[in-house]
């Protein structure tokens, strides 16, 4: 990829991971506060109703990542799920049930699925390999920064007009994002080098290197080592903030959607300088250590959280969550395209992958809904630190450290920050 080619889609894809950064998760905690206060659902149902969008997603992960391997029509796709994600979030207060707002979920979870890989996949067709992981550091601080300040227009919105008010902040932000992919230009991504084949190999690719299924994850035993490992993660991490936003609605319901919405910014606030760290220094570092770090922190979380219920403690915890879900956003793709370089198969890889992780995302507000209900919030989150503290053991016994390629930044402009 030539330096003008990734230079004039330098903004498009800032802009796309900025306001994207809202609609990519769906309505994540603010549905639980939703139903909780306004619905007055109990935490079982809110847990399976959470659920539903997870195991929607480990059934679509690895064909999404598939399709992205394929196709030529990334940005299509992009927009596609955006639109689908936005209405069905929209439909759930005309259809505020447990069945309707489940298959609603489920809707929003296939359509999920296809992000990751595809913006990971757009980013390294533009790029190229040695100025991935720069690039998707840059691509993660921009998303973070979407999600802190949708976070702010939430509170405030929430403060003013009701829980309802981030449904129609969602559809804007949805009406944003459509705008910024279409802006990325399509002769700016190379299809070849986005599902991970160098420059050279581009031009035997059709012939020799065809996106496969789910058996590459089975064929490659480090992914399979490192699809634990990040299972444990999202099984860790995928209830927490959920939780923490019960908590704070019980304990001032008048105030839950602007009190997690302080929660979403402290952290997102956190992840933008970390996510540019872990670009610039994933290289020099090593990919091995820096997740450790992640998996760490995240333990950390679960036994901290059970220690006060004031809502200053639970906000200030969440600050933790800034550095382990920022290091993950900027490291999962760089690990993926190490263990895939070559292969043709980058997309597919992440989509499995995915679906491990899915996995476990899905289990974890099962399960610990139905420990809340039966043992309580401590006893919750400390079962979720439990789960972290086992994906490190499993990381640092099992994990070698990925060969990769240096980062070489491939224009001037991508070697800058977020700014």
């Amino acid at each position: 990829m030539t330096p003008d080619r990734a230079s004039s889609a330098r903004i498009p894809l800032d802009a796309l991971n900025f306001f994207l950064a809202d609609v990519r998760d769906g309505l994540g905690p603010y549905l639980a506060i939703y139903l909780l206060t306004v619905q007055q659902w109990d935490e079982a149902s809110i847990g399976f109703t959470l659920s539903a969008a997870g195991i929607a997603g480990i059934i679509a992960q690895t064909p999404a990542g598939a399709l992205i391997d394929s196709t030529r029509a990334k940005r299509a796709i992009l927009v596609v799920a955006a639109l689908a994600i936005t209405v069905a979030s929209l439909a759930i207060p005309v259809f505020p049930s447990l069945v309707p707002v489940a298959i609603l979920q489920a809707l929003s979870g296939v359509a999920g699925a296809v992000f990751p890989p595809a913006i990971a996949a757009v980013t390294l067709g533009i790029v190229g390999p040695k100025a991935f992981a720069r690039r998707i550091g840059r691509n993660e601080a921009f998303n973070h920064a979407g999600n802190a300040t949708a976070a702010l227009l939430a509170g405030g919105f929430a403060y003013w007009f009701g829980p309802i008010a981030v449904f129609w902040l969602m559809a804007a932000m949805a009406v944003a994002s459509v705008a910024a992919t279409l802006s990325v230009p399509a002769d700016a991504i190379d299809h070849d080098v986005a599902r991970g084949l160098q420059d050279d190999e581009a031009s035997d690719a059709p012939a020799a290197a065809r996106p496969s299924g789910f058996g590459v994850l089975l064929a490659n035993p480090p992914l399979l080592v490192f699809a634990a490992s990040t299972t444990l993660f999202h099984f860790a991490n995928a209830a927490m903030l959920p939780l923490v936003g019960q908590k704070l609605a019980l304990a001032r319901p008048e105030l839950a959607t602007t009190l997690m919405s302080a929660c979403i910014v402290a952290a997102q606030l956190v992840m933008v300088p970390v996510a540019l760290i872990v670009g610039a220094k994933a290289d020099i570092w090593g990919r091995k250590p820096i997740f450790a770090v992640a998996l760490g922190v995240l333990c950390l979380r679960g036994l901290l959280y059970p220690v006060s219920d004031d809502p200053y403690w639970l906000v200030g915890v969440q600050l933790l969550d800034g550095v382990g879900a920022g290091i993950f956003g900027a490291l999962f793709p760089l690990i993926v395209a190490d263990l895939t370089r070559g292969t043709g198969h980058f997309n597919v890889s992440q989509g499995a992958i995915a679906t491990a992780q899915g996995i476990g995302g899905a289990l974890s507000t099962s399960v610990a809904g139905a420990i809340v209900v039966s043992a309580g919030y401590s006893a919750a989150f400390l079962t979720l630190g439990a789960a972290a503290g086992l994906g490190l053991v499993l990381l640092l016994i099992f994990m070698s450290e990925p060969a990769r390629q240096r980062s070489q930044p491939i224009a001037t402009s991508e070697a800058t920050g977020a700014g």
